[in-house]
């Protein structure tokens, strides 16, 4: 045992200590070490500590610095690629963009993916919860869109539930205040803003979509687009063809109204539609333009281009007549007249207002096939129809042209072409045989003219007018007729084609019309696609297709300045 004397701190007096074994004093060097051991152990910690909290740090200052895609960084005009406006013939507004934004997050920066799911499932219920946590969960995304083009109050709910790693970002929403007015002229675009049918894909086919691309298509930089619609007319069309499905019990309907000086379409519509605001709404059953994109066989509305062809040919003279007393035979087909048509010698005239098969195959028999397909291809009822509008459909003819599908096509069947083209067709018959191309896009009658191609004599031109105007008093026209505004035209039923074999109880009915035969300006095609009734509750085109046309001249026509004349015989101007 050890004794050591120290002197007392308080008393002075001397004090002896006394340790024991296990107190013995460590050796100098063993102390030396130990003091080294202690200071490097301190030395690490405190370095560890600097380097968790540089760590912790240097994410700070990354995620700080790090580009992100919200509001408050990225300016608007830089990343929403706008489109122009689109509007009528008068300036009236029928498409534009309006500003919204769009939900997206940082996965890599979630701090917990169940709670940000249930809290965003508070403000959009339908959405896909599972979807959604598997976007929110992936650690290794540093962006996933959530919600695209949410209204004000959206986003306004979800800012409030303060979930971190959210964030919008500006973007554009088009807007078509008519609704379902124009949709199959406008079309529609699809969630990016880009052009998917109509007007609205022949803007991106004219450059628009490089725009985008590049970023330079801001809202102050584009100019309205200006189309040749007439808004009021266009209205006015859309009724009466969705009313006419109804009333007339229909699968589908449709119009057109053109200018026949210009080729300007003024108003089309085609149903059933759709919504351009929610083209998704329906399933798509409404987006098939059935008025350009639509074949169909025509029937005797083809009689007038029968005729026109043999007058002008001077195959036939308007006062030929051919006997129309019996049916004819042609191999294993027989062709009649309905029980309507005069069982006797008929003329021209007689022939196009009872509108007999009869008659006019007897008169294609006499012009001769290859006469009937150079025709036609002039008249453009072979070819595909040229406009902007994207959405047109090629006509179909036979594979190889018999004798028998010459006669049959003389009267409507056997060639399926758009009503479209088949209202371009009639609109150069009656403007003085000068075929033009459709146009969406306002035209001058000058800008036509350059354009325009002879198809017949202006002497042919004058016979079809006659008789337009022949079978709007006195034949199947006459319920177009509105007083004072003298309607023309042909009405058409062509028995639909079922699996293959054409049906007596189902038909396609169209009319042809122009207006005022005094001095046409217009055409008007009409069709009902499949009718279970009519106005005398008949199913033919002369109850269905042409009411369609009368109540369209009787609300479009002093819109479009035309002024009614009572008193005038229009016949005897002939």
């Amino acid at each position: 045992m050890s004794i050591i004397h120290a002197l007392s701190a308080n008393s002075g007096r001397l004090v002896r200590l006394t340790f024991g074994p296990g107190l013995r004093r460590r050796p100098p060097a063993q102390a030396a070490g130990h003091a080294k051991l202690a200071k490097a152990r301190i030395i690490m910690l405190g370095g560890g500590l600097i380097i968790f909290y540089a760590v912790i740090f240097g994410r700070l200052t990354y995620f700080g610095m790090e580009p992100r895609d919200d509001t408050s960084s990225i300016p608007a005009e830089h990343v929403v690629a706008s489109r122009p406006d689109i509007v009528d013939r008068n300036g009236e507004l029928m498409a534009t963009d309006i500003r919204t934004v769009s939900m997206f997050a940082e996965p890599n920066r979630v701090v917990d993916a169940d709670e940000a799911v249930e809290k965003i499932a508070q403000v959009f219920p339908d959405i896909d919860r599972k979807s959604l946590y598997k976007k929110l969960a992936d650690h290794r995304s540093h962006f996933a869109w959530l919600r695209r083009q949410l209204t004000p109050k959206q986003q306004n709910d979800i800012l409030a539930l303060g979930i971190p790693a959210i964030g919008f970002r500006p973007e554009v929403k088009r807007f078509y205040p008519g609704g379902r007015t124009a949709a199959h002229i406008l079309g529609y675009v699809d969630i990016d803003n880009h052009g998917v049918a109509g007007m609205e894909k022949y803007l991106d086919q004219q450059g628009l979509s490089d725009l985008d691309s590049t970023g330079l298509t801001s809202q102050d930089t584009l100019q309205p687009v200006k189309l040749s619609v007439d808004l009021r007319v266009q209205n006015v069309v859309h009724d009466v063809v969705s009313d006419a499905i109804g009333r007339y019990q229909s699968q589908a309907a449709g119009a057109v109204i053109l200018d026949i000086h210009t080729g300007e379409v003024l108003a089309m519509a085609s149903a059933p539609d759709f919504d351009p605001n929610d083209p998704q709404a329906d399933g798509g059953k409404g987006w098939l333009n059935r008025m350009s994109n639509g074949t169909d066989e025509m029937g005797s509305v083809f009689k007038t281009f029968s005729i026109a062809m043999a007058i002008d040919t001077g195959t036939v003279k308007l006062s030929d007549t051919f006997d129309a007393s019996a049916p004819l035979h042609y191999g294993g087909f027989t062709i009649h007249d309905d029980r309507d048509v005069p069982r006797r010698v008929l003329s021209i005239p007689e022939i196009f207002r009872y509108s007999s098969n009869i008659g006019t195959a007897k008169m294609m028999d006499k012009v001769g096939m290859d006469v009937q397909k150079t025709y036609l291809t002039r008249f453009g009822l072979l070819s595909k129809m040229q406009t902007e509008l994207p959405e047109v459909k090629a006509p179909s003819q036979p594979k190889v042209w018999k004798k028998i599908n010459s006669i049959t096509i003389a009267f409507g069947h056997g060639v399926a072409t758009t009503p479209m083209q088949t209202a371009v067709a009639g609109a150069a018959l009656i403007d003085g045989g000068k075929l033009i191309e459709p146009s969406f896009l306002p035209r001058t009658q000058e800008e036509a003219e350059k354009t325009e191609t002879m198809i017949v004599k202006k002497s042919t031109s004058d016979t079809i007018r006659y008789l337009f105007r022949l079978n709007g008093e006195q034949g199947t026209g006459k319920s177009a007729d509105v007083p004072g505004y003298h309607v023309g035209g042909k009405t058409g039923t062509a028995n639909k084609v079922i699996h293959g074999v054409y049906s007596h109880k189902l038909s396609f009915n169209s009319f042809l019309a122009a207006f005022p035969m005094s001095n046409p300006k217009y055409v008007i095609l009409a069709f009902i696609d499949q009718p279970l009734t009519g106005v005398h509750n008949l199913n033919l085109a002369a109850e269905t297709a042409a009411p369609m046309v009368h109540d369209i001249i009787s609300r479009a026509a002093p819109i479009l300045g035309v002024q009614p004349e009572f008193g005038t015989n229009v016949l005897a101007a002939y």
